[in-house]
């Protein structure tokens, strides 16, 4: 059996990029950014590498960025307030590592240093704790089972210290947290 129909070849990425470069469409390239951000929320410049990579012009790129910002589809500072909650409450980071994340999303530095303020000053933590030090504890809690494999506590410690400092927390959190979490073994 053969095939059916003229065979059609697939556009290359090459070609997919110069076609974009095409557009004159400023909905076009708003349209990509739109489908972009169905995933879940991006930064600005997250969103301005992705569709600057595709091939569209410059200048529809910061067209579509303005339109998505004048919205609110596009707005850093919630982009990196969303961050900090989903980090704090599912993969727990110190400020450092949150820090270089939000750094390496393109968010401008002093959008971070207002949100690890907001983060510092929230009433969310547990039992008015920093929240370096609850987030230390939830990531500690969330390996219990095994970090508490370890018989030795010594070794224990050492271990869920390593752990936090993965992590991006600072020394002291990781001293602090990883004594009280093999004191409770």
């Amino acid at each position: 059996m053969g095939r059916r129909g003229p065979s059609r070849r697939r556009e290359t990425p090459q070609e997919a990029r110069q076609r974009r470069g095409l557009v004159d469409d400023p909905q076009t390239v708003t349209d990509a950014a739109i489908r972009f951000l169905e995933a879940r929320h991006r930064s600005v410049a997250e969103v301005r590498r992705r569709l600057a990579m595709a091939g569209y012009r410059s200048d529809l790129v910061e067209a579509a960025i303005a339109r998505l910002t004048e919205v609110g589809l596009l707005d850093d500072l919630e982009f990196a307030r969303t961050w900090v909650r989903s980090r704090d409450a599912s993969r727990p980071r110190g400020e450092q590592a949150l820090r270089r994340e939000m750094m390496l999303k393109g968010i401008d530095r002093g959008v971070i240093a207002a949100v690890l303020e907001e983060r510092s000053h929230g009433a969310d933590h547990d039992g008015g704790a920093s929240p370096d030090r609850a987030a230390a504890a939830h990531l500690l809690e969330r390996r219990r089972a095994v970090l508490s494999r370890v018989a030795d506590p010594a070794q224990r410690r050492r271990r869920a210290y390593a752990l936090l400092a993965r992590n991006g927390f600072d020394p002291e959190v990781c001293a602090e947290a990883a004594r009280a979490f093999a004191g409770q073994e």
